[in-house]
C-alpha cells in the first residue's frame, strides 16, 4: 500500500519560524545579482578614502582590507597591488611583501582578537572556489571553539557580534603601527 504523506503548505510553516535579521547582507545580495563590471579590489585600492573602503594597510606592493561580507569578525583579504590571478605572476619581492603582510594581519588579529585558531589560504581559479579569479588575495579567517555553532549547521547562516565598522575601528591602529 503507497505510503501518503501531507505536506503543510509553506506560508503556514513561516508562522512559526524564527527570524533572523541580518539587513547588512542586503548590499552582497544585491551586488552579487547585478552584473559587476571591474575588479572590486582594484576598485577599493584606487579610493581615497581608506576608512570608507576598509583597507587597513598599504604597503608598497599589496595592501590589507577587511572582506566586506566576512565568514568571522575580523576576516582580512591580503592582496597584490598587481591585478594578477596567479602567484607565478608575482615577482620574488611581491610575493615576500604578500606573505610578511599576512603574517602582520595573523599576528595583529592574534593580539586583538585572541582567536583560537586561523584559515589562512589562497584559492587560486574558480574551480578552486575563488570568488574573484582574476584578482589573487589571501583569505584570513579568525577561528573561535565553537563559531560553526548550530545556526551554521542547520540554518546555513552565521551570527556576526560586531558591526564591520567596529572592527575596523578596534584594528585599524594596529596596522598603523606597521612600517613597510
Amino acid at each position: 500500500m503507497p505510503r501518503v504523506i501531507f505536506l503543510t503548505p509553506v506560508f503556514c510553516l513561516l508562522e512559526f519560524m524564527d527570524r533572523l535579521w541580518a539587513p547588512w547582507r542586503m548590499g552582497y545580495i544585491v551586488n552579487n545579482s547585478q552584473s559587476q563590471t571591474g575588479c572590486f579590489l582594484c576598485e577599493a585600492l584606487v579610493q581615497k578614502d581608506d576608512r570608507k573602503a576598509y583597507i587597513l594597510h598599504r604597503a608598497k606592493q599589496c595592501y590589507v582590507i577587511m572582506n566586506l561580507y566576512p565568514y568571522n569578525n575580523g576576516h582580512l583579504l591580503v592582496v597584490p597591488n598587481l591585478h594578477v590571478a596567479d602567484l607565478d605572476l608575482l615577482k620574488a619581492d611581491g610575493f615576500c611583501e604578500l606573505m610578511s603582510m599576512t603574517q602582520a594581519a595573523v599576528r595583529i588579529l592574534k593580539q586583538d582578537m585572541c582567536p583560537g585558531g586561523f584559515n589562512v589560504g589562497i584559492n587560486i581559479g574558480k574551480v578552486a572556489g575563488a570568488g574573484l579569479p582574476e584578482h589573487l588575495h589571501i583569505q584570513i579567517v579568525p577561528r573561535w571553539d565553537g563559531d560553526t555553532s548550530f545556526i551554521t549547521v542547520f540554518d546555513g547562516a552565521r551570527v556576526m557580534p560586531e558591526l564591520i565598522d567596529g572592527t575596523y575601528v578596534r584594528l585599524k591602529p594596529y596596522f598603523d603601527q606597521l612600517r613597510d
